[in-house]
């Protein structure tokens, strides 16, 4: 029984010994370095709308803040433009008003007065119609001039009924299809004077955020193209940097590790960042990374966001990532 306990205690005593030494040879390990290369991202900038360039306001190299005007294209063709949508828009306008408000109260009046007329003119003429038959039962007069007269009372009858009807349609306005027409054309004319609006807007190129000019493509006169590029922009942030890690170091850069990253022409001031993303597929390290020991390896591409940039990161320079000694 002693023996069995001895033997139990000894296996305890090296298992710790064991555990220590793994601990400190862990702890001695080397540091992880890994090698890549800095990634700017960059844009290629144009008019969305033709025209003749009058001027570029920025030459290679030149830093631009967002919103920053960049260049312009002759604005005159869309000021007329938006020029004649105000117009057609005012007429549209004017129209839905006519529509809204009705007929005007001196048309209504003026058909009252026309319907008052063509009643007094049918009452005379029936006047005069009585007058015939009475003459005609007397033989005072002929059948011909009682038929006339029969006619000329038929006839004012007509244009009082032609008259009410009249008056009625200026009354009632117009149809509610009509009304509907017109504020369809009001909608219409709006969006075609936005439209013209935003043309006239699009003549002025602005950088969408902070950067550098890397490339001014055409010059004043030219005649630019719908999305053809006009200036190439490389923006400032974000920074990357595209770096490899092996498989068996893969678990020690997760989403969020701080690094710091040196560049050849500083290595003694770092910058500083955190693993943002990192790939879920292997792949053959790319010729451009110089890690000899992994050149046929397959590894694990990390983008690493860099947080304190100064502008003197080019896109492509090779850098050298360390785990920074707070994510140890």
């Amino acid at each position: 029984m002693k023996k069995i306990l001895i033997a139990l205690v000894l296996a305890a005593l090296a298992a710790v010994g064991l555990w220590q030494f793994r601990a400190k040879f862990r702890s001695g390990e080397a540091p992880l370095k890994l090698y890549g290369n800095v990634d700017i991202r960059g844009v290629d900038l144009g008019f969305r709308v033709p025209g003749r360039v009058l001027e570029v306001l920025k030459d290679e190299g030149d830093a631009v803040q967002a919103g920053g005007l960049l260049a312009r294209i002759d604005p005159e063709p869309y000021a007329h433009e938006l020029a004649s949508a105000d117009a057609a828009l005012a007429a549209a306008k004017a129209d839905q008003q006519l529509k809204h408000a009705g007929n005007r109260r001196e048309e209504i009046e003026q058909a009252q007065a026309t319907l008052a007329e063509s009643r007094v003119v049918a009452k005379d003429a029936e006047r005069a119609h009585q007058r015939q038959l009475d003459l005609v039962s007397r033989g005072g007069t002929s059948k011909q001039d009682q038929e006339r007269a029969e006619a000329a009372r038929d006839e004012a009858n007509q244009r009082v009924i032609l008259n009410e009807a009249r008056l009625n349609l200026l009354e009632a306005g117009f149809r509610a299809e009509e009304i509907a027409a017109a504020d369809a054309k009001v909608a219409q004319a709006q969006a075609a004077r936005e439209s013209a609006a935003l043309h006239l807007e699009d003549t002025q190129l602005k950088a969408p955020t902070a950067g550098v000019v890397l490339t001014r493509a055409l010059e004043p006169g030219a005649i630019a193209q719908a999305g053809a590029t006009v200036i190439s922009l490389s923006l400032e942030q974000p920074v990357w940097v595209r770096a490899y890690v092996h498989e068996s170091d893969l678990g020690r850069v997760p989403p969020g590790t701080k690094v710091s990253l040196v560049t050849d022409g500083r290595p003694d001031r770092p910058f500083h960042g955190k693993v943002g993303f990192v790939s879920p597929r292997a792949e053959f390290t790319p010729k451009s990374v110089e890690t000899p020991e992994l050149r046929t390896s397959l590894v694990y591409r990390l983008r690493i966001v860099v947080d304190d940039s100064d502008g003197s990161l080019r896109q492509g320079m090779p850098v050298t990532v360390s785990l920074d000694s707070t994510s140890r």
